[in-house]
């Protein structure tokens, strides 16, 4: 493979892949905290959730508890582009907030110029995901998951294998990180390590929280004016069982891949929606296969975690692979029952995959059904969150 990226992958940054492999190793617990010395100092005051009422409580590691001053250590190193390579990329290159944490491209490019095979992932309320990945079950922390970006190298996003230590310098070489560290793992003999430093992050995305929507404001709040008569409409025919949208996308998150404290078990569900089918047998594109990538099974072709709809306006292209432009094509997709492509390397009648949900059937819709139905995905868009400071690039704040 070749690269921009001068450090060699050096067998210790095997340790957190194969980590990462496993499912959530990583975190575990931390033996140079001592919990009564951060439990005695300031820096360890409780984030404070702001949700509506009938908003679950997220579920949050008991290793990487929630505070003010780690929430705001992730924020800063969530936008900080010196966690990449070439120092030309951040977490944030690829989850813009007004985009709500999406990056509007169909698929990202890593520090190499490479393409990433799926779309960016919109980070909506992120801490009630049970699978934080489009197709992998395993990943289900997002401290585990960070080192993804950050190490994987097929493809490169910000190309960190082999520079570890270059990655600790760096941050070790600023007095603000240093302070900020100290502060986060107070009663930690190493501050700043590679465990703080997911940790850290982990606990800013699960911060973004979008819960004010003009919908949740009519739903959770009460207000009867928040929605319009054709987003009420649209929100009927979306729950109904000639469209089916809900089995997919329902509960509170709009996804029914979710998790909160207490929470008995993990839901996670995958599914094929008929996007592809092109040799007339189910088979996707080569390097997007769904969980079949990962079991190899051939009723698992096709099948990716349903996304939250939550902000769904703001995060376009859709579709794992992004090859949906507008949310009217995504209306047509559905309604069709499956996505048909005439010519190219893809084409194919999605509607006939052998592997398709029975959820996605086809409907009709009429002019004024069709409005309805996106004024109801209209407003479920959260201009709190992609406005809210509290999530926003702390260094352009800066004179």
């Amino acid at each position: 493979m070749t690269s921009s990226n001068t450090c060699s992958l050096w067998p210790g940054a095997l340790i957190p892949l194969l980590l990462l492999a496993a499912g959530g190793l990583f975190a575990c617990q931390n033996p140079a905290i001592d919990p009564a010395a951060v439990a005695a100092t300031p820096a360890a005051e409780p984030y404070r959730w702001n949700l509506p009422e009938g908003f679950p409580l997220p579920a949050v590691p008991v290793d990487n508890p929630m505070t003010v001053a780690r929430v705001e250590l992730g924020r800063h190193l969530f936008y900080d582009k010196r966690l990449s390579a070439d120092q030309s990329l951040s977490c944030a290159s690829c989850h813009q907030q007004d985009k709500a944490f999406s990056d509007g491209k169909t698929v990202p490019l890593g520090v190499t110029g490479k393409a990433h095979p799926r779309n960016s992932m919109a980070l909506i309320n992120v801490a009630y995901s049970s699978i934080l990945t489009r197709n992998n079950p395993h990943m289900t922390q997002l401290e585990t998951q960070m080192l993804t970006p950050l190490f994987g190298e097929e493809p490169p996003e910000m190309g960190m294998a082999g520079c570890e230590d270059e990655l600790l310098d760096r941050l070790k070489a600023d007095p603000d990180y240093v302070q900020r560290f100290q502060q986060a793992f107070a009663g930690s003999t190493e501050p700043i390590t590679l465990l703080h430093l997911t940790q850290a992050i982990a606990s800013f995305q699960r911060s973004l929280i979008s819960a004010d929507s003009p919908y949740d404001r009519y739903v959770y709040a009460g207000d009867d004016n928040a929605i319009s008569a054709s987003a009420k409409r649209g929100e009927a025919l979306f729950f109904s069982e000639r469209l089916e949208c809900f089995h997919c996308h329902g509960g509170f998150n709009f996804s029914d891949s979710v998790q909160h404290a207490g929470s008995t078990f993990k839901e996670f569900n995958f599914h094929n929606t008929g996007l592809y089918n092109i040799d007339g047998q189910g088979a996707y594109p080569a390097r997007n296969t769904g969980l079949h990538e990962l079991t190899r099974r051939r009723e698992d072709m096709g099948k990716f975690k349903a996304p939250t709809l939550r902000n769904i306006a703001l995060t376009a292209p859709y579709m794992h692979d992004g090859s949906i432009a507008t949310l009217d094509e995504v209306l047509d997709h559905y309604a069709a029952g499956g996505r048909t492509l005439h010519s190219g390397p893809h084409a194919g009648v999605g509607a006939t995959n052998p592997f398709k949900s029975n959820f996605v059937i086809g409907f009709a819709l009429n002019a004024q059904e069709r409005a309805d139905l996106l004024a109801f995905l209209h407003s479920l868009t959260d201009s709190t969150f992609i406005s809210n400071p509290a999530f926003s690039d702390p260094f352009a704040q800066a004179p």
